[in-house]
């Protein structure tokens, strides 16, 4: 709690001091009185105002704080609400009167003051306001500042309530499409099976009201009594691992994992398992280097996404290149050949380019190559080179530039 005079309380308390100096010196009992007067109006308001005080005792009032969407996407507004409770009668008393002010990080923010709508009730007030997710990461949401005055204006508190809350920010993401029969190709399908799977390759389940009744596998449920339906696993389809690059330039960082993203996703809709790997996976996934499948439902979206949030750039381009061939060194021992490579990267030094050489062995690799600076096209088409020559398809991309135009680039590499 910060108790502090307002400038009328100030102003009163300064005069009653005076007064009451002077009234002693001069003998003026009503000087004395009108002094003590004023100081006792100071006093005795921060004496109220600090008995009030809603951040303390067993009468405190309890925050709870909503986002929606969380996580939310960078670049889109999320609703925020904050309830404020009073659980009982002394605590609608410190609720009364209270002034409320939101703190937010300047990622959500943009540096300005949030506007809010305030909704009181008599046990609960409502402070609902919205924020404009402008980068990609993790920010916090209040503390609740609160303050309150006297009647008389002379005293002012202001204390924090409940605790931080956090929003999490996705990259921003473009639907792309998913030409499937470019990036494997027909001798592949026939060779892996198409989009509909057979009764070999298909999980059988129990038949649940609302299925297809085409879905239906006869014999099964001849045989254990009950009707089994093929559950669709899009059998056939090849795994991809989305490899990305991470650059130590922040504007070609959240470009490439928004351009890495969409991709990954675009897979996904697609019906392939994927992953997303950057050489630094995120300690806090129980299995960073599994695969997702769109099976999974939303979670499916959410969970590649949510490996994106707490991304950062190397700290120089020795790191940077390090990451990026411990990723592709992963590619080889997670037993998953005859995958998709879909690849985000920038110019290659000579122990990456020989790294991911060996990528397109056993893989079907695709990359785009970012030239962060003007001075870096010419090592951005050497390393496109290099990679074309062990077996890649690769094009070159400008970071900035509309996702969509890069991927339909890459595709048309193929031709």
């Amino acid at each position: 709690m910060r108790l502090r005079p307002t400038p009328r309380g100030l102003a009163l308390g300064i005069a009653g001091i005076v007064a009451l100096q002077l009234g002693v010196a001069l003998g003026a009992v009503d000087l004395v009185r009108i002094g003590t007067l004023a100081l006792l109006l100071v006093v005795g308001a921060a004496v109220a105002v600090g008995v009030l005080d809603p951040g303390r005792g067993k009468h405190r009032l309890s925050v709870q704080r909503h986002a929606v969407p969380n996580p939310v996407h960078a670049g889109e507004e999320a609703q925020i609400e904050v309830v404020i409770t009073a659980t009982d009668p002394a605590a609608r008393v410190r609720l009364a009167g209270l002034k409320f002010a939101e703190q937010a990080a300047t990622e959500l923010s943009g540096g300005r003051p949030l506007r809010a709508r305030v909704t009181r009730a008599p046990r609960r007030v409502t402070v609902t306001y919205s924020v404009q997710a402008a980068r990609r990461g993790r920010w916090p949401l209040g503390p609740l500042v609160v303050t309150r005055g006297d009647p008389f204006g002379v005293m002012r508190t202001s204390a924090t309530l409940g605790e931080q809350a956090e929003v999490s920010v996705w990259p921003a993401v473009v639907p792309l499409p998913t030409p499937s029969d470019v990036l494997v190709g027909e001798p592949d399908r026939v060779a892996l099976g198409a989009r509909s799977p057979s009764t070999d390759d298909a999980s059988l389940r129990d038949y649940r009201e609302g299925d297809d009744l085409r879905r239906v596998h006869w014999s099964s449920s001849a045989r254990k009594g009950a009707l089994m339906v093929r559950s669709d696993e899009r059998a056939g389809m090849r795994p991809v691992s989305v490899l990305l690059d991470l650059p130590a330039r922040a504007t070609s960082l959240e470009w490439s994992i928004s351009l890495a993203a969409s991709m990954s996703l675009a897979m996904l809709d697609g019906g392939h398992p994927v992953r997303l790997v950057s050489g630094r996976p995120d300690a806090a996934a129980a299995n960073p280097l599994a695969f997702v499948h769109d099976r999974s439902g939303p979670g499916a979206r959410s969970a590649l996404l949510d490996r994106t949030i707490d991304l950062e750039a190397p700290r120089s381009a020795v790191q940077g290149e390090a990451a990026l061939v411990s990723a592709a060194h992963l590619l080889h021992t997670t037993e998953a050949g005859g995958e998709i490579v879909l690849a985000v990267l920038g110019p290659l030094g000579a122990s990456a380019r020989a790294a991911l050489a060996h990528v397109a062995d056993a893989a079907l690799a695709w990359a785009v190559v970012r030239a962060d600076t003007p001075a870096q096209e010419a090592e951005a088409e050497h390393t496109i080179k290099a990679l074309r020559r062990a077996g890649w398809r690769a094009c070159r991309v400008t970071p900035g530039e509309p996702v969509v135009d890069c991927w339909l680039r890459l595709l048309g590499s193929a031709q």
